[in-house]
């Protein structure tokens, strides 16, 4: 259900505003690598055997490279940074459309703590992609996802449940129903590993976690 709501017009507008904060934001790290390698970089290196090389502004120009490159590594933890900070405005969306019982936003401070435990968890999952890989063999994707599912599930759930619930009651609920956060879990784990994709996994991921809780909450409350 999560991927239908990505097309209401509230959570559509999360998410594009969230894609493009983190475009703006890539191409405002690119003109200033552009710019600095411009003005501070090199006019020429010394190679082996070929001598002085002028490379005037080809390092600069070579830079736009980077552009690309931060989409493919840095565009899923600022996308989930900036998606934290309207994760609330998601999980409303999601409540009004279906009927849940609506929840209280976090403050300020919360959101902002909310979003970066959120982008830390995504960049671990990044991370453990690059380290684990060559050196788990063929339990690599085993570990990873059920690792980072794991992560990502807590985290999600915490900030769905937290809507609703205080800390110890959202962690209870979470741990009691820790199979089914984690399953939804590694199904993030899994798409946060697509580039473009990725930029618009968080916002799914408030919404699947908004569901997930409330499915979970009715479950507890008739015994199931």
């Amino acid at each position: 259900m999560g991927w239908l709501d990505l097309l209401r017009p509230r959570v559509f507008g999360v998410l594009a505003k969230g894609v493009g904060l983190t475009i703006g934001l890539f191409v405002l790290l690119q003109i200033a690598a552009f710019r600095a390698l411009q003005s501070w970089g090199p006019d020429a290196v010394t190679l082996p055997w070929l001598g002085r090389v002028e490379i005037g502004s080809a390092l600069a120009w070579g830079s736009l490279a980077l552009l690309p490159l931060m989409g493919l590594f840095l565009a899923a933890p600022v996308a989930a940074a900036f998606a934290g900070l309207f994760s609330d405005q998601v999980a409303a969306s999601v409540e009004d459309a279906h009927g849940y019982p609506r929840g209280a936003g976090p403050d300020m401070v919360d959101g902002l703590l909310d979003s970066a435990v959120i982008m830390a968890a995504v960049v671990l999952v990044g991370i453990a992609v690059l380290v684990i890989t060559p050196l788990a063999g063929p339990l690599a994707p085993v570990i990873f996802y059920g690792a980072n599912g794991w992560l990502l599930g807590r985290e999600f759930f915490q900030m769905a449940a937290r809507r609703h619930l205080d800390a110890q009651h959202a962690d209870a609920l979470r741990r009691r129903r820790g199979f089914e956060s984690t399953a939804l879990g590694v199904g993030i784990a899994l798409l946060l590993t697509i580039p473009l994709l990725n930029i618009v996994v968080p916002v799914l991921a408030a919404a699947a976690y908004t569901h997930l809780f409330h499915r979970l909450a009715r479950r507890e409350l008739s015994g199931g």
